[in-house]
């Protein structure tokens, strides 16, 4: 029987807005977009139904609710997916995370085995040495640029009530974090069974085929981890990718959900 909660989660200096149907359902927790909100996954959702515990929030000082905060880290955002689930009462669940969120669902599954059903990465989460120093400055100017006009939008939750320095400051230790040396190792170690479901062209920010460039670097994992897999790659580009394949992405999550408690290999050392 379904019991939808909305509601506020508080952690740290904050508070996240936090959408649970209850019910059931192998629970589903969606990591979003570095500045995206929970609502770009209602087409994903659609294409489940309802058999499954559609767990969804906006992290802190996105959307229209979620509270601002001192700490708009990655490990910020990590601790976030554990205190979602711990006020829902959830052991155990099947993370699903694109682009930024991407990167996420993979450092939680690596670091919690024993609570990941599996993970579903969505054009994210693509060891590549990327960010260099010119990378940093086109970063700072791009979010310097559209800074001016942020704050028209802040209060619609199409942008987040982050300083334009701060969401630069976000996309520069993202790049960090995606490097060879420290994501490949994380990947490497992931012991669940996870998917990916990869667009096709550019995304925001990016220019020619760089994009294609860094998603190539997931041959060399799948390789290593025979954990790890790619489920599909669309025709739509990064931004479109839930909007436009959504029935690719709900694929995904059904074949991971499948495989729980049938046991997977393990990452061979």
């Amino acid at each position: 029987m379904r019991n939808m909660w909305t509601g506020m989660v508080e952690i740290d200096d904050t508070a996240l807005a936090v959408t649970d149907p209850g019910g059931d359902g192998l629970p589903v927790v969606y990591l979003n977009g570095q500045f995206a909100t929970q609502g770009y996954w209602r087409r994903v959702i659609a294409e489940l139904g309802p058999g499954w515990r559609h767990i969804t929030y906006d992290e802190r000082a996105r959307g229209r609710r979620s509270k601002t905060s001192a700490d708009y880290s990655f490990e910020a955002a990590v601790r976030d997916v554990d205190a979602v689930l711990a006020a829902r009462g959830v052991d155990r669940a099947l993370v699903v995370g694109w682009s930024y969120g991407a990167v996420v669902a993979a450092h939680w599954a690596d670091r919690n085995p024993e609570r990941t059903v599996g993970a579903v990465m969505v054009d994210g989460a693509f060891p590549h040495d990327w960010l260099d120093e010119a990378m940093e400055q086109r970063i700072r100017m791009l979010f310097k640029r559209i800074g001016w006009f942020s704050p028209l939008l802040r209060p619609t939750g199409l942008v987040p009530r982050m300083t334009a320095a701060q969401q630069a400051e976000s996309n520069i230790e993202l790049g960090k974090l995606s490097r060879e040396s420290a994501l490949g190792p994380v990947l490497d170690a992931i012991a669940v069974p996870a998917r990916y479901v990869i667009a096709s062209g550019t995304s925001f920010g990016s220019r020619s085929d760089e994009q294609e460039r860094i998603r190539a670097s997931l041959d060399r994992v799948t390789v290593r981890n025979p954990n790890i897999a790619i489920s599909a790659k669309v025709a739509s580009n990064h931004g479109a990718i839930l909007r436009k394949d959504a029935s690719a992405i709900a694929a995904a999550v059904r074949e991971v959900g499948a495989l729980d408690g049938k046991g997977v290999a393990r990452p061979q050392n």
